[in-house]
């Protein structure tokens, strides 16, 4: 709801029409007719005379708070707590639990501490100084976050800063400017038109921190993109090239055709998709047959295979996990018997062999030469004997 009043209100303010003689009135900047579930809706925005405030006044912004509140207790339940396991990956920066934490509120803190100060003071006189620091900034900490968190981790914590960014201008700066404006409006007196432009330039910066965010909060989906060894990188291009299409999304309604704004999106995401594909993708290798005549070494036996899963993810992904922290099996992924490897041979090799995001920050420690086993075990064919 919060992301999506959002994009309404934006779309509302590029789409707002003068009504034919009201041109010059005062206060009026303009409004539109829609039709939606059945009915007919009229908006109009206008700035209100001094005394001319209405009964009744909705806001927005409790649905702001409770995607923050909920979103900051879900790190906590997920990433601090169970000693930090989807937090720490040792393979990345061996730290403790405390400190990890630490590093965790300091890298929310920090920045957006950094962000709101440079933009009450530097924002006013050189937005475009302020706008390219702080592009420069998000860069800089999404970079030392993939160094020092498991990549998952890094991704959630980016998401995190734009969210508490996007937070901080709700109720630090959008929500006091409207309640002074409507105290002024109470009072009779004239409203101060730089309020309304400063909780619009936070409200801008909210608009293009949308896309981006929505990424980054489905990410821990995509395990080829933290998992990548470029996944700062990665980062880097989707979230450019989430802004790049919010943008021309915003400014479509003032472009002379729908190519104008069609087009440079369309490039945008054909650009993202080879890049992407470019960084992640990883040379087919040829399926050798079960002989030692292609590798020089003998097949791999299904009882070799069975041996490392028993050892390092049967903890976890069997009907009875010995692994306090995953009580069922996550995902309903279970290795228990034969038949349940064999039918998930190609998950298997993907997530133990090439993007090695399993087992769990290898907590059971499973080593290269067991993951290129498994990687042999497959490509032979993923037989059971």
């Amino acid at each position: 709801m919060w992301i999506g009043n959002s994009m309404l209100f934006n779309w509302l303010d590029r789409n707002l029409e003068k009504a034919a003689g009201r041109e010059n009135e005062v206060g009026y900047e303009g409004k539109m007719w829609m039709v939606h579930s059945g009915g007919f809706y009229e908006v109009e925005k206008r700035q209100l005379s001094p005394g001319q405030m209405p009964a009744k006044l909705h806001w927005f912004k409790w649905q702001n708070f409770t995607t923050w509140a909920s979103g900051i207790a879900l790190l906590v339940v997920v990433y601090y707590l169970n000693g930090g396991a989807y937090l720490i990956d040792p393979a990345v920066r061996a730290l403790g639990v405390t400190q990890a934490i630490a590093f965790s509120v300091l890298s929310l803190l920090l920045p957006f501490t950094v962000y709101h100060l440079m933009w009450r003071t530097i924002g006013k006189s050189a937005p475009v100084i302020a706008g390219l620091v702080s592009l420069a900034a998000l860069l800089v900490v999404s970079y030392a976050l993939t160094q020092l968190f498991s990549g998952r981790a890094a991704y959630l914590h980016v998401g995190v800063l734009l969210g508490t960014v996007m937070t901080g201008n709700v109720w630090l700066v959008i929500v006091p400017s409207q309640r002074m404006l409507v105290k002024a409006t109470e009072s009779g007196q004239e409203q101060d038109y730089a309020l309304n432009q400063r909780a619009k330039q936070r409200s801008i910066h909210n608009n293009y921190m949308t896309f981006p965010l929505l990424f980054i909060m489905l990410s821990n989906h995509f395990p080829g993109t933290y998992s990548h060894p470029l996944n700062w990188l990665i980062l880097f291009v989707v979230m450019f090239a989430g802004a790049g299409i919010r943008h021309f999304m915003n400014i479509r309604y003032a472009l002379s055709s729908t190519a104008a704004w069609l087009g440079p999106i369309a490039g945008i995401s054909l650009a993202t998709t080879v890049i992407l594909f470019v960084l992640t993708a990883r040379p087919a290798a040829a399926t050798p047959e079960p002989t030692t005549k292609s590798t020089g070494k003998p097949p791999v036996t299904f009882a070799q295979v069975q041996g490392i899963i028993q050892t390092r993810c049967v903890t976890c992904h069997s009907a009875t996990p010995t692994e306090p922290m995953f009580p069922v099996a996550p995902t309903g992924v279970m290795f228990d018997s034969p038949a349940q490897i064999l039918i998930l041979a190609p998950r298997i090799k993907e997530r133990a062999v090439v993007t090695k995001t399993m087992p769990f920050i290898n907590k059971t420690g499973m080593a290269d030469e067991e993951r290129e086993l498994l990687g042999r075990w497959v490509d032979e064919g993923a037989h059971g004997q």
